[in-house]
């Protein structure tokens, strides 16, 4: 009895901070949406994968969600990228990439650094660019693209 008794506890206490989990990481996924170095799909991910181990009400919420569940849907259920995102990510991501490469070059002594950290970071760019790029595009009826949820 004592042992079914702590169990419970412990998934209430499971839940609860999975919730919270989920919670911070919504906060910080919605001000990623503002603040451009900031990224909003992994925060919403973790907040999905949070909820969907927590509370189903939460997870619909958020899924369905018009904001929301965009940045997710193609993620969780292979509805892909739309090639509007996919555009808006690369035009994002590469000024990013090439200003940080310049702000290395530029502000940086030691010619090691100079050399291998702008390289990582382009190979590290390539990589994401690649993934996104590969990821595919919901599909089209009617010429609009069919709803996620």
């Amino acid at each position: 009895m004592a042992l079914a008794v702590t169990l419970s506890i412990m998934g209430t206490l499971t839940r609860l901070l999975l919730i919270m989990i989920g919670t911070v990481s919504l906060g910080l996924g919605v001000f990623g949406m503002f603040v451009p170095i900031m990224p909003t799909t992994p925060f919403l991910l973790l907040t999905a994968f949070c909820y969907g181990r927590s509370s189903d009400r939460l997870h619909r919420w958020l899924v369905s969600h018009p904001r929301l569940g965009v940045y997710l849907v193609g993620f969780l259920y292979g509805g892909g990228i739309p090639r509007r995102a996919k555009r808006a990510a690369l035009l994002t991501l590469w000024p990013g990439i090439v200003l940080s490469c310049a702000i290395i070059v530029w502000r940086v002594d030691n010619p090691v650094v100079i050399v291998s950290v702008p390289i990582l970071i382009v190979v590290i760019a390539s990589t994401v660019t690649a993934f996104i790029v590969t990821r595919p595009e919901p599909l089209e009826s009617e010429g609009e693209v069919a709803p996620f949820c």
